[in-house]
């Protein structure tokens, strides 16, 4: 057995297995360390990939040739893409995965990936030269040498779950924290903090009166996450089911409260404002009656459901007097209570954009130690992170996604630029180019970026190429065939849409909001033969299509305002001032951009405090 390898990644969650599945997918010889290697990218909070802006990373990860789309499709119970009565700036797919058949699929990929090896122990320090790491040192007393270091620790550095008055040590429920690289990495000068996040409980779907909730079904038509062509949602679909709390509830947890973590001083650390405890919406919403709660599926073949919305890290009396006022929950029982857990995260701005620390050479920290919070924001960063470990550790220029490029970049400046005060969540309003960082097309943005490095297969680049060609088919169509009144007017009106006085072209029907595509292809039978030409994925093109069609003004219009600012990302400043000595900035001005250091003018100009006067000095000192 060989103890040297090109890249090492510490931790084998989301971000970990992304890391380490792009690392090796790319030629590094990888070795991913894992406490336990039956629990390789555990959920450990509910069992969704997707979500408002969320399910576009993971679009985007798969664009760039990552995994958990793949794996999100292989195992879903359930499917819905969010947000369709809005335009398809919003459009966001979510997926309720099987946990334990989540966990497998991921052992399968990095079990059948080249260059990628397992090695089962916890890491208790780095080794470090000269401010470049060069190994870890594990528990079991083994030293392994790298020529870049990973850390995607997730909540185990130091981490300390606390249920009422209790408290455990533990990174999540019955598995060890992580101690020492917090500790080393503060001596080598590192800024770190702590942050909380929590769990709901876990129930007994048979203690439920599932007739007392709302069903909610998910989708059943050809969205996946995935853009390869395979059939998704091979599991047995469930259904996922809505009730709400009422004053007796909340009246249980109000009294409750003096024995609450998070209100009795014992934890002092800062918890995800998106997503609060139970505990929280009674206290920062006092005037609600009840709050939403929805009762998820952990699987197919299991009776443990999540409890969305209720997050508790009140004492297991407290959580269960409380839910047992809710009707269809008289008779609960739990597998376990929620519980909050508190850990050590690393100040991101002391990160470049390839997510390597500015602090160390060949170090780099993807997921929840640098502040963030979710599974697809975690594997967003180890894609990156992975991807550059391996250009800096085989030559090449380094990978980095714009703000227009990707709702990844968007993070990951985001992180770099302005730090994090609270878990960061992604949304769709971080994003200022939205129309452009569509759920649809990432495909288009950034297949050929993860061919070009290597890593998107030439699979992907075909299905890319037929895509983009049958797609510019229909609209070419549409855009050249008239219609005439006296057949299409009949049509027109059965589909509640004004009749035409003059002859138009089909592109001009299709951008009213009462049509689509498929809905006028049924008066239209030159259109129809054009849709039945479409070799394969007919929805997904037709789709891709009608999104272009309707949406053109306003994608040209948000890719001219990129291109503008495109200018001032082409502007690098870094190591062009020493702006300490710049009177003519602020006083904030000279520390953030001391601190930050950016690279571009316009990063310097994301930087919190820095005013559009600090940024027209350095652009005059630059014309100088």
């Amino acid at each position: 057995m060989n103890f040297k390898y090109d890249v090492i990644v510490v931790g084998a969650g989301h971000a970990g297995c992304e890391a380490a599945a792009a690392a090796a997918n790319m030629g590094s010889k990888t070795l991913l360390i894992t406490m336990d290697m039956n629990k390789i990218a555990q959920m450990s909070c509910n069992p969704a990939v997707g979500g408002i802006a969320k399910g576009q990373i993971v679009r985007e990860i798969d664009a760039l040739g990552g995994q958990m789309g793949i794996v999100t499709d292989m195992t879903a119970i359930q499917f819905r893409m969010l947000n369709k009565s809005k335009g398809p700036a919003m459009w966001s797919p979510r997926a309720q995965s099987d946990r334990v058949q989540f966990i497998n699929k991921w052992r399968e990929i990095i079990d059948a990936t080249n260059n990628l090896f397992l090695w089962q122990d916890t890491v208790t320090s780095l080794i470090l030269e000269n401010k470049t790491v060069t190994g870890v040192k594990t528990a079991m007393g083994v030293t392994f040498s790298a020529k870049s270091i990973i850390l995607t620790n997730g909540t185990f550095l130091n981490g300390l779950m606390h249920i009422g008055k209790t408290q455990i040590e533990g990174g999540r429920v019955s598995e060890p924290a992580s101690f020492g690289i917090t500790e080393q990495l503060k001596e080598a000068g590192f800024t770190t903090d702590r942050m909380k996040t929590g769990t709901p409980a876990r129930i007994d779907g048979r203690s439920v009166d599932f007739s007392l909730m709302e069903e909610q079904k998910g989708d059943d038509d050809f969205h996946k996450f995935s853009y390869l062509d395979f059939e998704p949602r091979k599991l047995k679909q469930l259904s996922c089911w809505i009730t709400y709390t009422n004053e007796e509830t909340h009246t249980a947890l109000r009294d409750g409260l003096d024995d609450s973590p998070l209100y009795n001083g014992q934890i002092k650390s800062i918890g995800p404002r998106y997503c609060p405890s139970i505990e929280t919406k009674i206290v920062t919403f006092s005037d609600k009656t009840s709050h939403q709660l929805f009762l998820e599926p952990e699987g197919e073949n299991t009776q443990e459901y999540y409890l969305n919305g209720f997050s508790s890290s009140l004492p297991l009396h407290i959580q269960i007097d409380a839910l047992q006022k809710i009707p269809a929950f008289r008779n609960i029982h739990l597998y376990r209570p929620g519980y909050a857990i508190e850990y050590d995260f690393f100040d991101p701005t002391q990160l470049k954009h390839t997510l390597e620390t500015k602090l160390i050479d060949n170090l780099y920290f993807a997921g929840q130690i640098n502040g963030t919070t979710g599974y697809e924001e975690a594997g967003g960063q180890g894609l990156i992170a992975g991807i550059n470990a391996h250009i800096k550790t085989h030559g090449g220029t380094e990978f980095i996604l714009k703000r227009d490029e990707a709702y990844i970049g968007v993070l990951i400046d985001d992180l770099v630029t302005k730090g994090v005060d609270e878990p960061y969540r992604m949304f769709t309003s971080r994003a200022e180019y939205r129309i452009l960082l569509r759920q649809d097309d990432a495909d288009v943005r950034l297949t050929e970026k993860g061919n070009n490095i290597g890593l998107a297969k030439q699979e992907r680049i075909d299905l890319l190429n037929e895509k983009k060609k049958e797609v510019d088919r229909i609209i070419s169509f549409t855009s050249t065939y008239s219609l005439k009144p006296e057949y299409i007017n009949e049509g027109l009106e059965k589909l509640g849409t004004t009749p035409l006085k003059q002859g138009i072209k089909l592109k001009d029907v299709i951008n009213r909001p009462q049509i689509s595509i498929k809905s006028i292809a049924g008066y239209i039978p030159a259109l129809k033969e054009e849709i039945d030409k479409i070799p394969n994925r007919k929805e997904e093109i037709i789709e891709a299509s009608e999104i272009i069609i309707k949406y053109d003004g306003y994608i040209k219009r948000e890719q001219l305002i990129a291109d503008k600012i495109t200018r001032l990302e082409n502007i690098k400043i870094k190591g062009k001032f020493n702006y300490d000595n710049i009177l003519s900035l602020s006083t904030e001005a000279r520390q953030k951009l001391t601190k930050i250091d950016p690279e571009t003018i316009a990063q310097a100009s994301r930087i919190p405090g820095i005013s559009p006067n600090d940024i027209s000095i350095l652009l005059v000192l630059l014309g100088r």
